[in-house]
């Protein structure tokens, strides 16, 4: 299967200090990709600068992002401004982050359909009704001229999947997209997320922390730890035989994983970027720690079984 994206050794810093380190993720056409980890290990970092909407103060020093054989860091604002909320969306974790409060959703939906297409704002306004059915917004004639304010959290996040849907968008990256959201609606946006992702040949590249809901839906993982990648797999490969010791250790602290061993919790925190940990920078805080090997080497991501990449001494 082709890869839509890839990239390829990324390396970001935040002014002196190093935040992303030669980072590599291949997301084939079609599948959901799951990138995980702890709050801070680079999650969003590497998904933003897909879209380089990175803040100010971080910057790629090298690196490749091929999004359909394309460098996304050789295209000009402007061509990248085409691809951003065409080709390439974003459902953030809070939607109000991506609707203008002052205007209705009808606009918003129809203005971001006409800059992106050679279409009337008739033309316009029927593809708008048109996703915003696919996304399950009911009384659509009167929704469209509501405000962001009157629709709840898990409705905004429609209107943010309809926004993709009425682009024909081939990637969506979902960052955190159901946080803000109680249980029962987390299911519904991400049943709908799915059910788009195969209806349309759809790539996701969704950003969690939340191993369970991962497990639901995700095609393969890619685990983050303090800015390098420390383990791929495909999904059922991941949660029947994690390799990493850091992958272990995440999925022992799920509730109902075991129902016959206590919940064990991470040792110690993930490292700031301030922090020069020489070696595996996972080792402090590890069960398979070796010293002298550990402390004094960085593990490369390899694959140690088919299929399965994990960047540890130990296995």
């Amino acid at each position: 299967m082709e890869n839509i994206l890839e990239i390829r050794n990324l390396n970001l810093y935040f002014g002196e200090y190093q935040a992303l380190f030669g980072v590599n993720l291949a997301l084939k056409k079609g599948i959901m990709h799951a990138l995980v980890g702890e709050s801070g290990c680079g999650k969003t970092m590497t998904a933003m600068s897909v879209i380089r909407l990175l803040p100010k103060s971080a910057s790629i020093k090298s690196g490749e992002i091929y999004f359909n054989k394309e460098n996304l860091l050789d295209l000009k604002e402007r061509q990248m401004r085409d691809l951003r909320g065409n080709k390439i969306a974003l459902i953030p974790q809070d939607p109000m982050t991506s609707l203008n409060p002052l205007y209705t959703v009808g606009n918003q939906l129809v203005e971001a359909i006409r800059a992106h297409n050679k279409v009337s704002e008739r033309q316009a306004l029927r593809k708008a009704r048109e996703v915003l059915d696919l996304v399950r917004i009911h009384d659509i004639d009167n929704k469209l001229n509501f405000y962001p304010h009157e629709f709840s959290g898990g409705m905004k996040q429609r209107i943010i999947i309809a926004m993709a849907l009425a682009c024909n968008a081939e990637l969506i990256i979902a960052d955190e997209p159901t946080t803000a959201l109680d249980v029962t609606i987390q299911k519904q946006i991400m049943d709908l997320i799915d059910e788009i992702k195969r209806d349309f040949k759809t790539t996701v590249l969704l950003i969690s922390h939340d191993l369970a809901l991962v497990s639901n839906y995700a095609d393969y993982v890619s685990v983050m730890y303090a800015g390098h990648i420390v383990e791929e797999a495909p999904a059922q490969i991941f949660f029947r035989k994690p390799m990493h010791p850091y992958s272990t250790a995440l999925l022992n602290s799920l509730p109902g994983r075991n129902p016959n061993l206590k919940l064990k919790t991470i040792e110690g925190a993930p490292p700031s970027i301030r922090e020069n940990i020489f070696g595996c920078k996972f080792h402090p805080r590890c069960s398979c720690f070796m010293q002298g090997v550990c402390d004094t080497k960085e593990p490369v991501l390899q694959e140690k079984e088919i299929y399965h990449y994990s960047a540890c001494f130990a296995n």
